[in-house]
């Protein structure tokens, strides 16, 4: 059975407060009840010293007789006497234990009432008291000439003394229970109190523990309480930052395997790519080798053969020069220099350079530019747009067109490369940038492409603190927009 900790408190604090209360009304009424008990001994003791005085002033004073006769002739005249000055009921013994006298008015006491264990236990020289009813019986020896000659009795009653105990007792009891409630009133309340924070430091470690961390201490308190609550709220954080920290971990952990996968993807693709685009122009070099050796005589078959020899192995030079530019790009960036460059000037030295290859193939090039200066690497601006040019006339069609067209917008000047060929499709427009990555591989082969131009131009571009797209088509052919930050 669960016990709440609210009821523990309460149940506590109130047997707690009882248990004060009643010890302490206890000890005081006992210590009221000494006193009174003491105080009613020595004014009795000093009575019976007053009784002895009087009676021995009589005994002397008086016809001498002994003490047993004395005491029967005169026991009831002391008596009254005695009782004149002490306030009291005096009654007076003899040496036997008989009455000699007493003042009480109604005759002697009842049977149920009279000391005979005091009397016998006084007559031995003794004190000696008992209560009977609401009044105490205090017996003392009475001193004669030479010996003890009787007993004393002193009758004092109880009432006031009673009624005083009752009153203390009933005014115990009342502002006992008045203290008791509100005490109980008072303790509760802050018990409660205390309970409510124990709840709110539950609750919050409850949350803790369903990983709901908490913002602030579940209890402001200038005790052990709050010192609690801040340190559950600290935990809280470091336990939210720990696990942020595990998770970001986590998450760079399988970004950097996807990323590996990814490379090692695309180094079994490139090593794919690279070995079957060399193994392309080696295999036609080696056929015609072998046609050599068995038609070494034949004029047309050797013709043939230096031209084809030539060409792939310059296919082979220029796919072995691109893949070192590649190389060197990736572990070299300190070797750029990078200039002040008129983007307008050098633009119309490159279409300039082109101009002839594309007369080769019936194409025309067109410029229309901004005057724009950036802040860039001049071999690798050239590079750049070389090589697109180059991809532009390559891919285009007869008596096609290669347009270059630049302006200057968001603090950047925009350069565009557009052409009238053959076009990228859809499905290739995402792969295009990758290394030996070749839309049509026949046409590749025919032109002498090697499939590293756009990526070599996408690294340098990047390098450069530029961007490269490739537009949706709009018409025919193909269109590259590059942009590079101006110098203001």
């Amino acid at each position: 059975m669960r016990i709440s900790i609210k009821l523990k408190f309460s149940l506590f604090l109130a047997v707690l407060l009882i248990l004060s209360i009643s010890i302490l009304s206890y000890f005081v009424l006992q210590g009221v009840e000494r006193n009174q008990q003491a105080q009613i001994e020595s004014a009795l003791a000093q009575h019976v010293k007053t009784v002895n005085l009087r009676v021995k002033q009589t005994y002397y004073t008086g016809t001498r007789l002994e003490p047993q006769a004395f005491m029967q002739q005169r026991g009831k005249a002391l008596a009254v006497e005695l009782a004149g000055f002490t306030g009291l009921q005096v009654t007076l013994y003899d040496a036997d234990g008989q009455q000699a006298g007493t003042s009480r008015q109604g005759g002697d006491l009842a049977a149920e009432q009279k000391p005979a264990e005091a009397l016998a236990y006084a007559l031995q020289n003794k004190i000696a008291y008992q209560s009977a009813g609401d009044t105490m019986l205090y017996l003392a020896p009475l001193q004669g000439p030479d010996q003890q000659m009787g007993v004393i009795q002193l009758e004092y009653p109880l009432q006031d003394a009673q009624s005083f105990q009752r009153t203390l007792l009933n005014l115990f009891l009342t502002t006992g229970a008045a203290v008791l409630v509100l005490s109980f009133i008072g303790g509760y309340l802050y018990f409660n109190k205390a309970a409510a924070a124990i709840g709110r430091l539950k609750r919050a470690a409850e949350s803790i523990r369903r990983a709901e961390y908490i913002s602030a201490p579940p209890v402001k308190r200038k005790d052990e309480l709050g010192e609690l609550a801040e340190g559950i709220y600290f935990m809280s954080r470091e336990i939210d930052s720990s696990i942020a920290a595990k998770d970001e971990e986590q998450r760079k952990l399988q970004l950097a395997v996807q990323k590996l996968q990814a490379l090692e993807q695309q180094q079994k693709q490139y090593i794919g790519n690279i070995s079957h685009e060399f193994k392309t122009p080696l295999t036609s070099i080696k056929a015609y080798v072998d046609l050599l050796n068995m038609y070494d005589d034949d004029p047309e078959l050797l013709s043939d053969a230096k031209l084809s020899i030539a060409k792939e192995t310059q296919r082979l030079y220029e796919m072995v020069e691109k893949v070192l530019q590649l190389t060197a790009l990736e572990k070299y960036d300190f070797e750029s220099q990078a200039e002040l460059l008129e983007v307008a000037g050098v633009l119309q030295d490159i279409c300039g350079r082109m101009k002839g290859k594309a007369e080769r193939y019936g194409l025309t090039i067109t410029l229309d530019v901004q005057p724009a200066q950036i802040w860039i690497d001049k071999e690798s601006f050239m590079h750049i747009f070389i090589n697109l040019l180059d991809n532009a006339i390559k891919y285009n069609v007869p008596q096609g067109t290669v347009h270059l067209h630049s302006v200057v917008r968001d603090h950047r000047v925009w350069i565009m490369v557009r052409d009238s060929g053959i076009g990228i499709p859809a499905e290739f427009r995402e792969k295009i940038f990758e290394p030996f990555y070749t839309v049509n591989r026949d046409r590749s082969r025919q032109s002498g492409g090697t499939g590293l131009g756009l990526s070599l131009v996408r690294n340098l571009v990047e390098k450069q603190n530029g961007t490269i797209t490739l537009l949706e088509p709009d018409g025919e052919g193909a269109a590259f927009q590059l942009s590079f930050p101006v110098m203001t």
